[in-house]
Protein backbone atom coordinates (compact mmCIF):
# COMPACT_ATOMS: atom_id res chain seq x y z
CA UNK A 1 0.00 0.00 0.00
CA UNK A 2 1.21 3.67 -0.98
CA UNK A 3 2.31 5.66 2.12
CA UNK A 4 1.33 8.58 -0.23
CA UNK A 5 -2.88 7.56 0.42
CA UNK A 6 -4.55 9.53 3.40
CA UNK A 7 -5.99 7.28 6.34
CA UNK A 8 -8.62 7.08 8.76
CA UNK A 9 -9.34 4.88 11.93
CA UNK A 10 -12.13 3.68 12.65
CA UNK A 11 -13.44 4.50 16.28
CA UNK A 12 -12.86 0.08 17.69
CA UNK A 13 -9.65 0.03 16.17
CA UNK A 14 -8.73 2.85 18.76
CA UNK A 15 -10.47 1.25 21.71
CA UNK A 16 -8.68 -1.57 20.80
CA UNK A 17 -5.62 -0.18 21.61
CA UNK A 18 -6.56 1.94 24.34
CA UNK A 19 -7.48 -1.65 25.90
CA UNK A 20 -5.31 -4.37 24.67
CA UNK A 21 -1.10 -4.57 24.82
CA UNK A 22 -0.95 -6.04 21.70
CA UNK A 23 -3.56 -4.00 19.80
CA UNK A 24 -1.64 -1.12 21.30
CA UNK A 25 1.27 -1.74 19.56
CA UNK A 26 -0.05 -2.36 15.91
CA UNK A 27 -1.78 1.25 16.69
CA UNK A 28 1.40 2.91 17.69
CA UNK A 29 3.47 1.43 15.02
CA UNK A 30 1.02 2.67 12.49
CA UNK A 31 1.04 6.37 14.09
CA UNK A 32 4.45 6.25 13.76
CA UNK A 33 4.48 4.91 9.80
CA UNK A 34 1.90 7.06 8.76
CA UNK A 35 1.12 9.89 10.88
CA UNK A 36 1.95 12.24 7.87
CA UNK A 37 -1.04 10.74 5.86
CA UNK A 38 -3.49 9.72 9.06
CA UNK A 39 -6.55 11.86 9.95
CA UNK A 40 -8.76 11.82 12.45
CA UNK A 41 -12.79 11.95 11.57
CA UNK A 42 -14.97 14.22 14.18
CA UNK A 43 -17.59 11.00 13.84
CA UNK A 44 -14.94 8.75 15.22
CA UNK A 45 -13.80 11.79 17.86
CA UNK A 46 -17.48 11.63 18.96
CA UNK A 47 -18.10 8.17 19.51
CA UNK A 48 -14.53 8.05 21.35
CA UNK A 49 -15.85 10.95 23.92
CA UNK A 50 -19.09 9.20 24.30
CA UNK A 51 -16.62 6.22 25.64
CA UNK A 52 -15.24 8.09 28.22
CA UNK A 53 -16.24 7.56 31.72
CA UNK A 54 -13.18 8.94 33.59
CA UNK A 55 -11.82 12.23 34.01
CA UNK A 56 -7.85 11.01 33.27
CA UNK A 57 -9.14 9.27 30.31
CA UNK A 58 -10.64 12.35 28.95
CA UNK A 59 -7.31 14.69 29.48
CA UNK A 60 -5.77 11.46 27.53
CA UNK A 61 -7.61 11.33 24.87
CA UNK A 62 -7.75 14.92 24.46
CA UNK A 63 -3.94 15.24 24.70
CA UNK A 64 -2.48 12.33 22.61
CA UNK A 65 -5.59 11.87 20.27
CA UNK A 66 -7.48 14.81 19.25
CA UNK A 67 -5.59 17.84 20.20
CA UNK A 68 -2.61 16.21 18.35
CA UNK A 69 -5.10 15.61 15.04
CA UNK A 70 -6.44 19.33 15.29
CA UNK A 71 -2.61 21.06 15.64
CA UNK A 72 -1.74 18.62 12.25
CA UNK A 73 -4.89 20.28 10.83
CA UNK A 74 -5.73 16.50 10.08
CA UNK A 75 -9.76 16.27 11.14
CA UNK A 76 -12.02 15.57 8.32
CA UNK A 77 -15.95 16.85 9.22
CA UNK A 78 -18.65 15.47 7.00
CA UNK A 79 -20.23 18.29 4.71
CA UNK A 80 -23.93 19.08 4.46
CA UNK A 81 -24.02 17.41 1.80
CA UNK A 82 -22.78 14.25 3.23
CA UNK A 83 -25.34 14.59 6.21
CA UNK A 84 -28.25 15.00 3.25
CA UNK A 85 -26.76 12.37 1.38
CA UNK A 86 -26.91 10.09 4.38
CA UNK A 87 -30.62 10.15 4.93
CA UNK A 88 -30.49 9.38 0.84
CA UNK A 89 -28.96 6.35 1.67
CA UNK A 90 -31.28 5.11 4.59
CA UNK A 91 -34.15 5.40 2.77
CA UNK A 92 -32.41 3.49 -0.17
CA UNK A 93 -31.76 0.87 2.37
CA UNK A 94 -35.28 0.87 3.90
CA UNK A 95 -36.84 0.48 0.36
CA UNK A 96 -34.12 -2.15 -1.08
CA UNK A 97 -33.12 -4.55 1.82
CA UNK A 98 -36.32 -3.31 4.28
CA UNK A 99 -33.81 -1.37 7.20
CA UNK A 100 -35.79 -0.21 9.61
CA UNK A 101 -35.20 2.98 9.87
CA UNK A 102 -36.80 3.51 13.39
CA UNK A 103 -34.59 0.48 14.68
CA UNK A 104 -31.20 1.89 12.72
CA UNK A 105 -28.61 2.17 15.58
CA UNK A 106 -26.34 5.49 16.48
CA UNK A 107 -22.91 3.11 15.43
CA UNK A 108 -24.48 1.73 11.96
CA UNK A 109 -25.80 5.72 11.34
CA UNK A 110 -22.33 7.00 12.09
CA UNK A 111 -20.58 4.41 10.50
CA UNK A 112 -22.64 5.61 7.17
CA UNK A 113 -21.58 9.17 7.31
CA UNK A 114 -18.17 8.18 8.26
CA UNK A 115 -18.06 6.23 4.94
CA UNK A 116 -19.38 9.12 3.32
CA UNK A 117 -16.67 11.85 4.63
CA UNK A 118 -14.16 9.83 4.00
CA UNK A 119 -15.21 9.73 0.58
CA UNK A 120 -15.22 13.28 0.25
CA UNK A 121 -11.97 13.26 1.67
CA UNK A 122 -10.38 11.54 -0.46
CA UNK A 123 -8.97 8.90 2.69
CA UNK A 124 -8.97 5.15 3.19
CA UNK A 125 -10.83 4.05 6.20
CA UNK A 126 -9.05 1.04 8.07
CA UNK A 127 -11.39 -1.02 9.90
CA UNK A 128 -12.19 -4.02 11.43
CA UNK A 129 -15.84 -3.74 10.83
CA UNK A 130 -15.81 -5.82 7.72
CA UNK A 131 -19.73 -6.61 7.79
CA UNK A 132 -21.24 -2.88 7.80
CA UNK A 133 -18.80 -1.67 5.76
CA UNK A 134 -19.30 -3.85 2.93
CA UNK A 135 -23.12 -3.87 2.86
CA UNK A 136 -22.40 -0.04 3.15
CA UNK A 137 -20.29 -0.22 -0.04
CA UNK A 138 -22.95 -1.82 -2.11
CA UNK A 139 -25.08 1.83 -1.51
CA UNK A 140 -22.30 4.30 -1.93
CA UNK A 141 -18.85 3.96 -3.08
CA UNK A 142 -16.01 4.51 -0.65
CA UNK A 143 -12.51 2.79 -0.01
CA UNK A 144 -11.78 0.71 3.42
CA UNK A 145 -9.91 -1.62 4.42
CA UNK A 146 -10.23 -4.09 7.11
CA UNK A 147 -6.49 -4.89 7.53
CA UNK A 148 -3.59 -2.67 8.44
CA UNK A 149 -1.56 -1.15 5.77
CA UNK A 150 1.55 -2.27 5.03
CA UNK A 151 4.06 -1.45 7.15
CA UNK A 152 1.56 -0.17 9.75
CA UNK A 153 0.10 -3.25 11.42
CA UNK A 154 1.18 -6.59 12.88
CA UNK A 155 4.56 -8.00 12.07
Amino acid sequence: MRRSRKYVLDTQLFIDGFRHAEANLRLQRFHRVFAPFEYLSVVVAQELRAGIRKPRDRWMLEKHVLRAFARADRVIVPSASAWQKSGDILSEMARKEGLEIAKVSKAFANDLLLALSCREAGCVLVTNNERDFSRLRRFVRFEFMTAWPADGGPG
